[in-house]
């Protein structure tokens, strides 16, 4: 007997917990999607968990996990570090940066990384209708080296018992691989890759959702032979794609 009440008392307190206002609130759900411009791909498969906010829950507030892969063709990178484009005039745009003194540019064939990042989200809730917005916080990023043309008209490095050598002729072809930590930090600040959205997501039952948006994402690749002259091994690339995807809510 004892036994059984203790059964029915946890089976009970299982069943309040599921119906209480905390886990009511929970919202979460898969996504799979790809973000997309010309010469340049980002599929992405990710999660999210929101809480929805008020008695109307017209307001949700959350975290994300997203996997994705980045690939470029035929692609530029800019000097990255915030101390060296500080004050040059158009490094926030998409658009190609200004060519100054400091700002070097990498050439890249192909550019290919996989990142894994988690962020945060905030949604509003318009019925069937949702519109949001996120942003990768922290994470880490893999890919193969790739082979660049290195742009620089004063860089210039080691080769050896003190001995220093320009970017140019044979030496122009630099090896570089994806930058491995990813840390949001505001601006030209920002390391790795990272990416931000908006979107706006159409519900076509409990269990499927249609999602449209906008992301812009920073990817970085870091030069195996430093230019000592700036002292930078840093350069990044913004692009700015349309996203199309679908979502598989867990609690609607």
């Amino acid at each position: 007997m004892k036994k059984t009440l203790i059964a029915l008392l946890t089976l009970f307190s299982i069943y309040g917990y599921s119906q209480s206002p905390v886990s009511t609130r929970l919202s979460s759900g898969y996504e799979l999607g790809m973000a997309y411009s010309i010469d340049h791909y980002n599929p992405s498969l990710g999660y999210y968990q929101v809480i929805n906010i008020g008695e109307r829950k017209l307001i949700s507030f959350g975290w994300t996990a997203r996997l994705g892969a980045f690939y470029g063709d035929n692609i530029n990178y800019y000097t990255a570090p915030a101390r060296l484009t500080r004050g040059e005039t158009g490094l926030g745009a998409l658009s190609a940066p200004l060519i100054t003194n400091n700002i070097d540019t990498l050439r890249f064939d192909l550019a290919s990384m996989t990142s894994l990042n988690v962020g945060v989200r905030l949604q509003f809730n318009l019925g069937r209708v949702e519109l949001g917005a996120s942003a990768d916080l922290l994470g880490l990023t893999l890919g193969r080296r790739r082979t660049a043309i290195y742009r620089s008209s004063t860089g210039r490095f080691a080769t050896g018992d003190s001995v220093s050598a320009p970017f140019q002729g044979a030496n122009a072809l630099q090896r570089a691989h994806p930058s491995y930590l990813n840390l949001r930090l505001l601006g030209d600040n920002d390391r790795g890759t990272l990416s931000t959205e908006v979107y706006v997501r159409f519900h076509l039952g409990q269990r499927l959702a249609v999602k449209g948006g906008y992301q812009w994402l920073t990817s970085e690749y870091t030069v195996l032979n430093r230019d000592i002259i700036a002292d930078n091994n840093r350069f990044r690339n913004r692009s700015g794609m349309v996203y199309l995807g679908l979502t598989f809510p867990i609690f609607y």
